[in-house]
């Protein structure tokens, strides 16, 4: 069986739709959740998030509204989007192994913000979904929490991941909601994959490039 890890950030609504997926890939890879920040991972490459542009913005939330009603997904926009989404990457990482997280504490988590429509910052629901998985705030600042949450982030640059979600799968990656199939039809082994036109891609020539400012 194939291995998978896959980084999402609770700030991505694309990651949240994706997460309510991975219950029926379970059967197909060896899930690993790895939280990350993904803020940092822009910062690294030198880009900007969807959010940070205002008519891509418009368009992200709408898309997100349309694929979850056309799924049949609960979802929630919360009060402000973007958010700081470092207290919930932490929460998920409390008592994980080697910076992998349960799908059951990363699944609470996305429903807190994207079914449910909290924030951290909304004090009262925090401390009650703090209680409801048994953490103390002061933990979410331990130094191996950190560490790990850190961590996470190096083994996805190492891996040449640049956005959320992405699984990364054999050296390969598979980027956003919309690869899901790409990546179902990756993990069911579809030989596709080994042609000729697949292939070609990777040595396609760049033409021009963009004037950076």
């Amino acid at each position: 069986m194939k291995k998978a890890e896959w980084y999402f950030d609770f700030v991505s609504p694309f990651s949240y739709l994706q997460a309510t997926r991975l219950p029926g890939l379970a059967e197909l890879a060896q899930w690993q959740l790895r939280p990350v920040l993904f803020g940092a991972l822009l910062n690294h490459w030198g880009t900007i998030g969807p959010a940070e542009i205002g008519p891509k913005r418009r368009w992200t939330y709408e898309h997100c509204l349309w694929i979850a009603q056309r799924e049949g997904i609960p979802f929630r926009m919360p009060r402000e989007h973007p958010f700081n989404p470092l207290p919930l990457l932490r929460l998920a990482l409390v008592g994980a192994a080697d910076g992998v997280a349960t799908y059951e504490i990363v699944a609470r988590l996305f429903r807190f913000v994207w079914q449910d429509g909290y924030l951290p910052s909304d004090q009262v629901a925090w401390q009650s979904l703090l209680d409801d998985v048994g953490v103390d705030a002061a933990q979410l600042g331990a130094s191996e929490i950190k560490d790990a949450l850190r961590a996470n982030g190096e083994r996805a640059l190492g891996a040449e991941v640049f956005g959320v979600p992405t699984t990364v799968c054999e050296g390969r990656r598979f980027w956003g909601f919309d690869g899901t199939d790409m990546l179902i039809a990756w993990l069911n082994d579809d030989p596709w994959f080994a042609s000729d036109e697949f292939a070609a891609i990777t040595r396609l020539p760049v033409g021009i490039e963009r004037r950076r400012a």
